[in-house]
């Protein structure tokens, strides 16, 4: 009778570099411990993968076991977990290669660069550093290994001291990974903590990833004569825990529109259809899918800074985030749905998504197809673009100042309310260009709090006697936005109530001629009002805007506005006092009337009344609080009187 040889064990001791970093990964890199199923799921992936693609020109690799499949088996009694696949395995010198050194270095220079830049290293799909994410759950950690035509071989290790390898016996090819769990881990040898491990980062793996569970059946045995219904009967039945549906994988011909929807309410925790739904594929330098949506309605909370973005982002199908920041600009916060790279670069626990050029040009092919697809909606369903713009709108404009590179296509975007549009019926800076007379130098607009404030504005007088369209902005960052877009397709944009009026030359030279002679019979008036208002205003000047109102007041072409000044007060920064300019109109009867008091008596109470009630009247008529109401309530108290008289 032959004695079998037992096998010979092969002792190895880890370096002193691979065992320091080895107690990083274990202690340091992962925020959630979850992430070690992750990793060992993903690896199991990449193994089937292997085999499948070599069991195409080699179809023996496969040894007739082309049933891919992940199995999880949770041994409470041995407090072991285990995930096995039948994957391409590993000879002995590749699991020596792989597990045997970490990412396939032990340099001590390796070691450094990962302590400097807190594992800011491009790691992803490295086998040896997901693996080692083990042993933050377990105290001992076992590879049985075989590949199609070799030996099978156990590795195993109980901590950063070294490694043992030795042959061993396993029927069939693939990996299992055996991890003996450290006592306050044994939560994941219970079915739902799995399961829901399983659904947060492996739902959409190709392979399913099955694990044997124990379910109730139905009695065999009839009921007895005392009319006893029997216990029902348990057994166990393999059950597939991963979904697989990774849709965004699919060809757009093999998805039905429910299934789109279906998708859309899952990622995106909503009730309601999406608006839209682009989904995109690109390949070249860069490869990634993506399925994205637009909603219907805008979340609660969209304008709160920590909002968790809507993006998901997979690599090749392995969860990696949900709230993908750097995939696009915070001004498509609203757009929910999944990117999926081929490769990316991410931190050594696939947790921090760091700054790369395959990034940024994931990122500017996103802006670019989603910018797109909102121009496309714009021109060809103007309704459907109208409902997408009262929800984001707002959020859109945040573009124009935080994207340079894309502030022309956003501009195109941008709906406003107009003096020759209906309430509602919003205007697109494009339309405004094609109704706009030749001679027109500019695009005028004016900020108010709502349409009607801005309607009954003393700027627009002008505008209206000469039937100039102007834009009507009454979102509170609109007056924000309209310092970075100071031009649209080199036409200046131009504010109404800030600085001089740019119309045509003729209409300058005539507006002038009209008021040539009224300056000097005015003059004194002037100064007077210059001198009384002096602490109040930082110019009187004959206006071009007013031909019904006496006067108004105007902000200085860099002035702000009581709107954006008041929002600067509430952030707690503190404004320096701001003059505005006074402008009257050379032919208002109130003016002349008042020009008469002064050549009867420049120093008359009447008239200091008269100015304090024209300044104060144009303070409210700009929405600004007069400093003594009842003191104007006595002037113009006394005015009625004595106009009663």
């Amino acid at each position: 009778m032959t004695n079998q040889s037992t096998p010979v064990q092969e002792n190895y001791e880890f370096k002193t570099e691979v065992h320091q970093l080895l107690d990083l990964v274990i202690n340091s890199l992962y925020s959630h411990k979850d992430i070690f199923m992750r990793e060992l799921i993903s690896n199991a992936s990449d193994a089937i993968d292997h085999i499948r693609y070599q069991s195409l020109t080699q179809p023996d690799m496969a040894e007739n076991d082309t049933h891919w499949k992940i199995k999880i088996i949770p041994d409470e009694k041995a407090n072991t977990l285990t995930i096995s696949d039948n994957g391409i395995g590993m000879t002995h010198d590749e699991i020596i290669q792989n597990l045997g050194t970490i990412a396939k270095s032990g340099t001590r220079e390796f070691l450094n660069t990962i302590k400097e830049n807190k594992g800011d290293v491009n790691m992803i799909g490295r086998f040896g550093v997901g693996f080692y994410s083990s042993f933050m759950v377990a105290d001992k950690v076992e590879v049985v290994t075989r590949t199609s035509k070799g030996k099978a071989h156990k590795w195993s290790a109980d901590g950063p001291g070294g490694f043992h390898l030795e042959e061993t016996e396993k029927t069939g090819r693939g990996t299992d990974i055996i991890l003996h769990l450290k006592k306050e881990s044994h939560d994941y040898l219970q079915e739902y903590e799995i399961r829901g491990v399983v659904k947060k980062y492996s739902d959409f793996i190709e392979f399913p990833i099955v694990m044997d569970v124990e379910r109730e059946a139905p009695p065999q045995k009839p009921e007895d004569k005392a009319g006893e219904t029997p216990e029902p009967e348990k057994k166990i039945v393999e059950e597939t825990l991963n979904s697989r549906k990774a849709l965004w994988a699919k060809a757009k011909n093999q998805i039905k529109p429910e299934e789109y929807i279906e998708f859309y309410r899952h990622i995106a925790h909503d009730f309601n259809d999406p608006l839209e739904t682009i989904h995109y594929q690109a390949e070249g330098t860069i490869e990634f899918k993506a399925l994205l949506y637009i909603p219907k309605q805008a979340p609660f909370d969209l304008f709160m800074r920590d909002a968790d973005k809507g993006i998901h982002l997979y690599i090749n199908r392995v969860f990696i985030m949900n709230d993908a920041k750097t995939l696009l600009p915070n001004y498509l916060r609203f757009v929910k749905g999944v990117v999926d790279a081929s490769d990316l670069p991410l931190n050594v626990s696939r947790e921090i998504l760091q700054q790369d050029a395959n990034l940024e040009k994931i990122r500017k092919n996103l802006v670019k197809k989603i910018l797109g697809t909102l121009q496309t909606m714009r021109v060809q369903e103007y309704d459907k673009y109208l409902t997408f713009y009262k929800a984001f709108g707002q959020v859109l404009k945040e573009g124009l100042h935080f994207d340079p590179g894309n502030k022309d296509a956003i501009a195109e975007l941008l709906l406003f309310e107009s003096t020759k549009a209906e309430k509602e019926n919003n205007r697109s800076l494009d339309a405004y260009l094609q109704d706009m007379p030749e001679t027109q130098k500019s695009i005028y607009y004016i900020l108010a709090e709502d349409r009607h404030a801005a309607l009954a504005s003393p700027h627009l007088e002008v505008f209206k006697s000469k039937n100039i369209e102007v834009l009507i902005m009454t979102e509170t960052i609109d007056e924000w936005i309209v310092q970075s877009l100071v031009e649209y397709k080199q036409k200046p944009l131009k504010s109404v109530g800030k600085g001089e009026l740019d119309l045509d030359e003729s209409e300058k030279q005539k507006l002038e001629e009209e008021n040539r002679e009224k300056k000097v019979e005015y003059h004194d008036l002037v100064e007077l009002m210059k001198t009384k208002l002096a602490s109040e205003i930082k110019e009187v000047r004959f206006s071009q805007r007013l031909t019904d109102s006496p006067a108004c007041l105007v902000l200085d072409e860099m002035g702000m506005s009581k709107h954006m000044q008041e929002l600067f007060k509430a952030a707690g920064q503190e404004m320096p006092p701001q003059k505005n300019i006074l402008e009257i109109n050379a032919k208002h009867a109130l003016i002349e009337k008042m020009n008469s008091l002064f050549r009867a008596d420049k120093d008359s109470p009447e008239l200091s009344d008269y100015i304090d009630l024209l300044y104060d009247q144009t303070l409210l008529t700009a929405g600004y609080k007069i400093k003594d109401p009842a003191g104007f309530s006595r002037r113009v108290t006394k005015l009625m009187v004595k106009e009663g008289h």
